[in-house]
């Protein structure tokens, strides 16, 4: 049976001590939808997905991922979901197709089928030539691509992407904005935190974070028609300052 939504939360928190890092977190995330996250650095976006994506347990409140609950059934989300961290994790002293192969490996995929994907990823997202380099050796935008190859490899339905465009020139973050558009054709679920604010006028629907807390949901035009505002980032401003 098919969960109505992607990702679904209710009053979910989390505390460090006396700190609340996320407050009342209630979203409601629809099956092929490009969601963004937005929030400064510090807002508690990060914490939000790692709850999201099995984790961090919360503190507080209950949800579901790809039909799953975040407390008892961790494993399994994980088992479905792509997860592309914040921080370049793959191994610098391996090549592209090295990399592959092993996070093929990590997620059981068979070998032949390994191979197959291997070869697809790397022509799909421009790194054919690249792929015998070592990984430290590419371009971050690269680097990037291939984090995004690997977090893709069981083919989830559901793909976080934790700030991945944080530090990559404005061209690189465009091209990786046509692979999101890419996956959202072919019916995945993007869940994607940035503190760009123009590039929630690429997704479908965003919330934005502050401190902690949801303080505004909507599609782009909604909300800048809702605040009287020409770009999310003079919405961002003027909700913070508020």
């Amino acid at each position: 049976m098919m969960a109505p939504y992607a990702v679904q939360t209710a009053n979910l928190g989390k505390r460090f001590g006396k700190f609340e890092a996320v407050k009342n977190l209630n979203l409601a995330v629809h099956a092929g939808e490009i969601f963004g996250f937005l929030g400064a650095n510090g807002a508690g976006k990060t914490t939000a997905i790692r709850m999201l994506c099995g984790l961090l347990l919360p503190s507080s409140g209950n949800g579901q991922v790809a039909g799953f609950d975040i407390y008892k059934q961790s494993e399994q989300i994980k088992q479905h979901i792509g997860y592309m961290s914040q921080k370049f994790s793959l191994y610098d002293d391996l090549t592209p197709a090295e990399n592959i192969e092993f996070y093929g490996g990590v997620y059981g995929l068979q070998r032949q089928t390994l191979l197959q994907k291997r070869s697809d990823l790397l022509e799909e997202l421009g790194l054919t030539e690249l792929a015998d380099m070592t990984t430290r050796s590419l371009p971050l935008g690269y680097k990037q691509r291939l984090a995004l190859s690997c977090a893709l490899l069981h083919d989830p339905k559901i793909v976080f992407l934790d700030e991945p465009t944080g530090g990559v020139d404005p061209e690189a973050r465009r091209n990786f904005w046509d692979l999101i558009y890419h996956m959202a054709q072919q019916g995945k679920t993007i869940f994607v935190t940035t503190h760009y604010m123009d590039e929630a006028e690429y997704c479908n629907r965003v919330s934005i974070m502050y401190q902690g807390e949801i303080i505004a949901l909507g599609s782009p035009q909604e909300l800048k028609q809702k605040f009287g505002k020409a770009s999310m980032q003079e919405v961002f401003i003027h909700l913070v300052d508020r």
